[in-house]
Parts: structure tokens; C-alpha cells; sequence
């Protein structure tokens, strides 16, 4: 089989078929070795005590990553909501090129999946990880936690797909998604600038993500909304944004939540540039041109590899890793250069990422390092974040 050529239209096409054309969307996950009870009790024993827990979790990366990475033994391949819905989003943005009726029919059947599995018992349609997973030492999500910074996605879909195929079956799921964000969110803090919202539902945790996510999906919402919640909501967006805004550092860059011992990575800023630029697209934010800019530049300064053509993990770790290059960061990397109109980048960024992270019509989610290619074909991470930049382009 030869080895792909990411950058050729045929190719990508076909790449997108082949993950996104079918009913099973079931994946081994980069995650797997966290979701086993071993690893769900060495993950609590870790967040609760890192010099006891550093060493089993230490043995267990190391088992999951040299020797199970393959076999993948005592795991099992999940359904991901964040999978249904970029499957939609890629068929969409395909379907929009081709206008093939079976693209736009794939990606409705994913979409009612989204509306038929969402979380339940809460105020809004929401939907998360789908597994229980520790997040500190006080903090741990359900199988049911739904999230800020996974249902955005499907809400993308949702009203891609209504717009697209001038079909309104799903408005009453994109209403009720805000009925999330409106009860389920928890204000963490507000005052007459700035507000602070949860990762999930319950008062958990600040990161700048999830708030650039809620503030973004609020955004999408404000056409569904009915007319006395409009300007209340626009309120809040620009208070959120403020908040984001007002906590970039002179360098340009966040931490991932200014509370705690964190790091600044490559993925999640991004996720904050985009939702800040997406946000701005619809409800015009102060001065946001110049923030996702200088963000923009961070990265570029900071994170690129020149040598290997690659976005690193971090610029600021808090703790050891050994993965060297995800995909993930650079899928990201490249929706924003896509966003932003940065066509060198564009061109070298899908170069680098076949080289390296492509063999056949096989794409693998992470490099170690020793330089081996690792998580072949895991879905949620980062293969559909990389075929929506490439279906994005």
C-alpha cells in the first residue's frame, strides 16, 4: 500500500469516507489505559499523592505505550459523542464541495445518534467522555458528566447540518442545548467585567477552554434563542470574553487554569484562539483581532519544531510525559492556520503531519521518544480533529 499523500484531494476524500461513512464509529482511545480499573485507582493515587502515585503510573504508561500499544488487551473500543459529531461536521463540509446526498445522509445518522445518547438529567441536551474519570484529588467526572468543552461540537453540527440541508428536525435539540449552558453551566464568579464559568455541570474548575467554549456556543445560539434572552446572553459572552482576554499573558500566551500548579500546551490554546476568533465572527468582541494574534505568534514562536516541521506538546509541563508530538496539537494547529489564513504554514504544517503521523491510509495520533508512531487509527485523538482541518482546507 503506498503511503498517503495527505495533501492530494483524492486522498482526503477518501480518507473522510473511510472513517466517516459508516454506522460503527467504535474506537481504542490514547485514553484506554485510564479507563481500566487499574488505571482509574492509579490515576485517584496520583492526584492525591504524586510521589507515591508517580511510579504505577510511570509502569503503566510505559505498559500501554511499548508493550499493550498493539495487542491492546483489557481495553475496549468506546462510542464518543465528540466522534459522532466531527464525523458530521467532516461529511458536511464534503458534502458541501460534492453535494453527494449520501455524504449529507451519513452525517444526519450521526447526528441522531448525538440526539438519542445525549447525557441525561440535566436541564439541556449536553453530552461528555462517556467514562468516570478522575480529574484531582477532590474532582471526579461520572460516565454521565456532561461537558462545556465536548458538547460545543455537537451543537456545530447540529446547526451545520440545519443550515446545510435548510432542514429544521434538529432545532429542537440546538434549543434545548441551550438550556445547558443557561442552567447546567455553573457561574464560578461574576463581576461587572468578567465571568467565570464551569467545566461541567457542578462548581468544578477554571480553564480558560471550557469558558472559550461556552462563551463560543453561546454565541451559535443567539438565532435560537427567544428575543428577551438575546441581549442577557450577549452580556455574558462579552463578560466571558473579557475574562479570557484581560488573562493573556504579555507573551501572548494562558495557562490552561490560573489555578493549581498548570501548563501551557499547544491544543488547549488553540482551542481558545479558535473560540475567540469563531465567537468574533458573530458578536463583534473588543480588540479580539489583536489577541488571537498575538496568541497566534506564541505558538509559532514557542511550540514549533523548524527542524521536524511539528508542534510540540508544551511549552510549560507539570509533569513528565513521553509522548513527544501528538497529533492532536498539530490538527489543531493547522485548523487554526486554516482559520487565520496562514497559507505557509497551511502548506508545511499537511506536509509534515503526512510524513510523519501518516502510513497507508493508517493515521496514527502520537510519536514517542524514541520516534515510533503510537494509537493507530484512535478516533476521538486525534483522527477526526485532523480530518476536519483537512476538510476544512
Amino acid at each position: 500500500m503506498r503511503k498517503i499523500n495527505c495533501s492530494d484531494t483524492m486522498d482526503v476524500e477518501y480518507l473522510i469516507k473511510k472513517y466517516c461513512l459508516t454506522d460503527d464509529l467504535r474506537t481504542y482511545d490514547p485514553y484506554d489505559i485510564w479507563t481500566t480499573k487499574a488505571g482509574f485507582f492509579v490515576k485517584k493515587l496520583f492526584n492525591h499523592n504524586r510521589k507515591v502515585g508517580i511510579l504505577p503510573a510511570a509502569l503503566l504508561t510505559i505498559f500501554d505505550t511499548f508493550l499493550n500499544n498493539k495487542i491492546r488487551l483489557f481495553y475496549k473500543e468506546r462510542e464518543y459523542p465528540v466522534v459522532r459529531a466531527f464525523a458530521a461536521q467532516i461529511l458536511l463540509n464534503l458534502y458541501e464541495k460534492k453535494r453527494d446526498q449520501c455524504l449529507l445522509s451519513y452525517a444526519k445518522k450521526h447526528l441522531e445518534w448525538l440526539a438519542e445518547n445525549p447525557c441525561e438529567g440535566f436541564h439541556g441536551c449536553c453530552w461528555g467522555l462517556g467514562w468516570k474519570y478522575p480529574v484531582s484529588r477532590n474532582l471526579v467526572y461520572g460516565e454521565n458528566t456532561p461537558l462545556s468543552t465536548v458538547t460545543p461540537y455537537a451543537l456545530e453540527a447540529f446547526i451545520k447540518y440545519s443550515k446545510l440541508a435548510q432542514d429544521s428536525y434538529f432545532d429542537d435539540v440546538i434549543k434545548r442545548i441551550f438550556w445547558f449552558f443557561e442552567e447546567d453551566i455553573q457561574i464560578l464568579k461574576e463581576t461587572k467585567e468578567h465571568l467565570i464559568t464551569s467545566y461541567s455541570a457542578m462548581s468544578d474548575r477554571i480553564a480558560y477552554n471550557a469558558i472559550s467554549y461556552s462563551m463560543y456556543s453561546l454565541a451559535l445560539l443567539l438565532e435560537y434563542i427567544q428575543d428577551n434572552l438575546v441581549e442577557k446572553t450577549q452580556q455574558k459572552i462579552k463578560k466571558m470574553y473579557s475574562y479570557i482576554s484581560d488573562n493573556q499573558a504579555s507573551d501572548g500566551s494562558w495557562y490552561y487554569s490560573p489555578e493549581g500548579q498548570s501548563f501551557i500546551d499547544c491544543y488547549h490554546s488553540c482551542f481558545v484562539l479558535k473560540n475567540i476568533y469563531k465567537t468574533n465572527m458573530t458578536l463583534s468582541l473588543c480588540d479580539s483581532n489583536r489577541v488571537v494574534t498575538k496568541g497566534y505568534s506564541y505558538l509559532i514562536n514557542n511550540l514549533y519544531d523548524e527542524k521536524m516541521g511539528l508542534f510540540r506538546r508544551f511549552s510549560i509541563k507539570n509533569k513528565p510525559g513521553i509522548i513527544k508530538y501528538d497529533l492532536y496539537d498539530n490538527a489543531e494547529m493547522l485548523n487554526l492556520a486554516i482559520l487565520l489564513k496562514d497559507n505557509s504554514l497551511i502548506v508545511r504544517l499537511t506536509d509534515s503531519i503526512k510524513q510523519h503521523f501518516c502510513f497507508g491510509f493508517d493515521i496514527y495520533s502520537q510519536i514517542d521518544v524514541l520516534g515510533i508512531k503510537r494509537n493507530k487509527n484512535t478516533l476521538r485523538w486525534a483522527v477526526m480533529p485532523y480530518l476536519y482541518a483537512l476538510s476544512e482546507s
